[in-house]
């Protein structure tokens, strides 16, 4: 006698993976299991036993709502995305309903250092307009760079780039001062436009990308999603190098502004000058060989004794 696999057996990997979306939507939507009041069933498949005892389940125990017809809440769902795609969508049939398509992935700005400085994030509801105040890294700096990515990793290096382009001709000025402020907007048909301008002088640069232009497909959004839980403390660690350079970085060009202040430089003490410019010579020294492969733990250290160093001096100044 031959034994054959029930219905149930045969699709027993599939039925369990229709738990995972919604998990994932409750993950997205920050709610609790507790929090949801109904749960409806919607589509064909929601027929199916084993897809019920399956959900109920998952809800600890809560009733299902199978008040909607299954097959009848998908056609009336399709008719209403083919009413928005047409520009037809207010019409008396379709004006009490509401249909929000979101971003799939978070936009925003490589900064320096690599890290994707978030302006819009996953989730926001579309069309939206976003904008973040960035400034420039180096002094006198005339030109800056935009580079668009979308992605959930907190390094561009693992997101996906979408464009680039330059906001040149800004006036020359100390690092940190110019106001660049960019804006992210996105219409209902996916278009992104992102504009820079500066404040002070008003000059402006910006770029279009379209849905066609590198975006990720569905199975690569899932993908990057999915790796951005993946690799959380690997990324955490990553983003905490990055920021203890940075820390060093302006603690050094602080200390070399603080140095070129003539009252400063003709109170000082020789010998104190001396050691502090040779400190900042040795740190950057180091940080130009080290940057790229020195731990948190290493820069920071660093950071430490240059601090020593000029704390030691500048305490002599004002004794």
């Amino acid at each position: 006698m031959m034994l054959v696999p029930s219905f149930e057996e045969l699709n027993n990997a599939l039925f369990d993976n229709t738990i995972e979306p919604v998990k994932k939507v409750l993950k997205d939507s920050k709610f609790a299991k507790s929090e949801v009041d109904e749960i409806v069933l919607v589509g064909g498949s929601t027929r199916i036993p084993k897809i019920q005892s399956l959900l109920q389940e998952f809800f600890d125990g809560k009733e299902l709502n199978k008040s909607i017809n299954p097959d009848e809440a998908v056609a009336y769902g399709a008719a209403v995305q083919a009413a928005v795609l047409t520009n037809t969508a207010g019409s008396e049939k379709t004006q009490d309903l509401l249909l929000l398509d979101v971003v799939p992935l978070s936009l925003g700005v490589e900064m320096e250092g690599g890290v994707m400085a978030v302006v819009v994030p996953r989730n926001t509801p579309i069309p939206t307009i976003k904008k973040k105040t960035f400034t420039t890294t180096h002094d006198n700096q005339t030109t800056v760079e935009f580079p668009i990515y979308e992605g959930e990793r907190p390094m561009t290096k693992d997101n996906n780039l979408l464009g680039n382009f330059q906001l040149g001709g800004l006036p020359p000025a100390p690092r940190g001062t110019p106001e660049l402020e960019c804006t992210f907007d996105l219409n209902a048909d996916g278009i992104l436009k992102v504009t820079a301008e500066e404040k002070t002088s008003g000059r402006k640069a910006n770029i279009t990308i379209s849905n066609s232009s590198g975006r990720l497909s569905a199975a690569d959004i899932e993908r990057m999603v999915k790796d951005a839980e993946k690799f959380k403390d690997e990324d955490k660690k990553s983003e905490a190098r990055v920021q203890a350079k940075q820390e060093f970085e302006s603690y050094i060009y602080q200390t070399e502004s603080s140095l070129s202040d003539m009252n400063v430089a003709m109170k000082m003490k020789r010998g104190d000058k001396e050691n502090v410019e040779n400190a900042l010579s040795e740190a950057m020294e180091w940080l130009d060989i080290n940057a790229s492969t020195a731990s948190n733990d290493d820069i920071s250290s660093r950071h430490r004794k240059l601090q020593r160093t000029v704390t030691s001096a500048f305490r002599n100044l004002y004794k």
